[in-house]
């Protein structure tokens, strides 16, 4: 799954400085700013912070959506509030089916650029909180799905989007080993030649590209709980490596 992330919005830019001038990037900054944090160390999906996509609808220039599908069909805030929750995530394997989900993702996939997430690994009845990034330390583009909808109460215009997962690959079997779930998950990852694939390409297009990012693509180590009391919150001692003895006794990495 993918529900804690660590971005900001330097990484988020990435792109709109691969394609755009300077200044126009800069005026971006200004436009977005009083809409998003400038880092998020640690933030939950659960939070629906707003973060920045990139669309097919303009893939060189990014727009502010909240964290958390809310497909156009809704009718009012309480079946937005009811659905939240539920499309933090959506899983690759049935986007094109679930009814939450397949509209956005014939016409309406998105890009998001993040500096990494966070799994938890379950070891003789605790969790363990890993960060895991991209090696060479660049961006990572997970491939979402979006919409647009409208609170008919309110008129207001909300952008949203959820996250795309599928199966784990070598790294995310070891640490994403809930004993709820069937099997382990990571968020889709994207290389730069998928990411315009993913935007606008086809459905089958889309669909050969969910598939687990290539061993060996990434890198992880334990950090301090992310959750409950001793949780150190939106810091950089979020991200920070923290041993836990009792666990890398047992758990190897390589």
């Amino acid at each position: 799954m993918c529900y804690d992330i660590k971005t900001k919005v330097e990484a988020a830019l990435k792109r709109a400085r691969h394609y755009g001038n300077e200044e126009a990037v800069q005026m971006l900054i200004e436009k977005f700013r009083p809409f998003l944090e400038d880092e998020w160390f640690h933030v939950s999906g659960f939070q629906h912070p707003k973060l920045l996509i990139y669309t097919g609808d303009n893939s060189e220039m990014p727009l502010v959506a909240s964290w958390g599908l809310i497909p156009f069909w809704v009718k009012n805030e309480q079946q937005q509030l009811d659905i939240w929750n539920k499309t933090i995530n959506a899983r690759g394997e049935n986007i094109f089916e679930k009814p939450s989900f397949r509209t956005s993702a014939r016409s309406k996939r998105c890009l998001v650029y993040i500096d990494g997430f966070f799994e938890h690994h379950h070891f003789a009845g605790s969790t363990y909180p890993y960060y895991i990034q991209r090696k060479d330390g660049e961006p990572i583009t997970l491939g979402g799905l979006w919409d647009e909808w409208t609170n008919k109460e309110t008129g207001e215009v909300v952008n949203s989007f959820t996250i795309v997962t599928t199966k784990a690959n070598s790294l995310l079997k070891k640490i994403h080993n809930n004993p709820k779930l069937k099997e382990s998950r990571m968020p889709l990852i994207l290389d730069e030649r998928q990411e315009e694939i993913w935007l606008k390409g086809t459905a089958n297009d889309a669909k050969k590209l969910i598939v687990p990012a290539a061993d060996g693509y990434l890198k992880a180590h334990t950090v301090r709980k992310l959750r409950g009391k001793n949780s150190v919150g939106n810091s950089p001692e979020a991200i920070e490596e923290f041993i836990y003895p009792e666990l890398h006794s047992v758990l190897d990495l390589n």
